[in-house]
């Protein structure tokens, strides 16, 4: 299976990591920490240096509670990384809703949208639709940031993640954009309860089954800390735990934080299927 984006045809064939940079001053896990461009540019080269596939740039929190920032504060936040980020060589993702930021970074040379609205805000559908090439991810997302903990969705999870992914591929296709530039992601942790989010893990091969790829971000998430105990920057083993039951249930693409360990975790779970596949010969 192939990811076609703006400049890359990203194989997976074998999982690809996507490293996250925040350039926010909120975000819940590391915010503040890349958010000049000197530290977000460092940081982009060290998650290359670690193994990352593809760099997700964003410049807006969307943990539980978070506050939209104004499109002009976006796009002083992301603009200036992209333009340099695109230099390495690597797939650049960037995390945003605003059309006007997909459009700037589009027009930088970005390869992948990443929205958390699925392209539901007025004029995101345009911009994609105009940039005939780039990748895109469309994310389940149940209310809205500010509120989303607050009233987290009621019953099973996953009937509700899978129809409405199919109703906004449906809404890429009737645009006339490719299905091979299309990847999906169940919003872990976006308005939704600790069992629904465990739920969506236990039954990932039904989303797989939808014939696109699959991106998910389990990295130091609240569900984790729930079931474990551990805070914020405690959650590596879980985070770590959780990516490789992903993959194992389907998915080609991991969103993380912590690149270097998840690479080393997914090269031991590859050389483990090689052997396999050894026996079986």
């Amino acid at each position: 299976m192939l990811w076609k984006t703006t400049r890359f045809e990203i194989d997976l064939a074998t999982p690809k990591v996507m490293g996250i940079v925040n350039v926010t001053p909120d975000s819940f896990s590391d915010g503040s920490q890349h958010a000049n461009l000197s530290n977000a540019l460092k940081h982009c080269e060290l998650l290359l240096k670690q193994g990352a596939h593809i760099l997700d740039i964003g410049g807006e929190s969307t943990r539980p509670g978070a506050q939209q920032v104004s499109l002009d504060e976006e796009l002083q936040r992301v603009l200036p990384v992209v333009k340099e980020a695109v230099r390495l060589n690597i797939p650049i993702s960037v995390d945003t809703f605003k059309p006007q930021v997909m459009l700037a970074v589009l027009d930088a040379g970005a390869d992948i949208i990443n929205d958390i609205w699925a392209l539901r805000q007025k004029g995101a559908l345009d911009v994609i639709a105009k940039h005939p090439s780039c990748g895109i991810c469309l994310m389940h997302m149940h209310a809205q940031p500010i509120d989303m903990q607050a009233h987290p969705m009621e019953g099973l999870a996953l009937p509700k993640v899978i129809t409405f992914l199919q109703e906004r591929v449906q809404a890429l296709l009737a645009c006339k954009v490719a299905k091979d530039r299309i990847a999906l992601d169940p919003g872990i942790g976006f308005g939704k309860t600790v069992a629904q989010n465990f739920e969506l893990l236990a039954h990932q091969s039904q989303l797989s089954a939808l014939g696109y790829p699959l991106l998910v971000g389990w990295s130091r998430k609240s569900s984790l800390g729930a079931v474990t105990g551990c805070d914020v920057d405690q959650r590596l083993v879980p985070s770590i735990a959780a990516a490789l039951l992903a993959v194992e249930r389907g998915a080609q693409v991991v969103r993380v934080h912590d690149v270097e360990a998840t690479v080393q975790a997914l090269s031991v779970w590859q050389h483990a299927r090689l052997g396999l596949g050894t026996l079986r010969q």
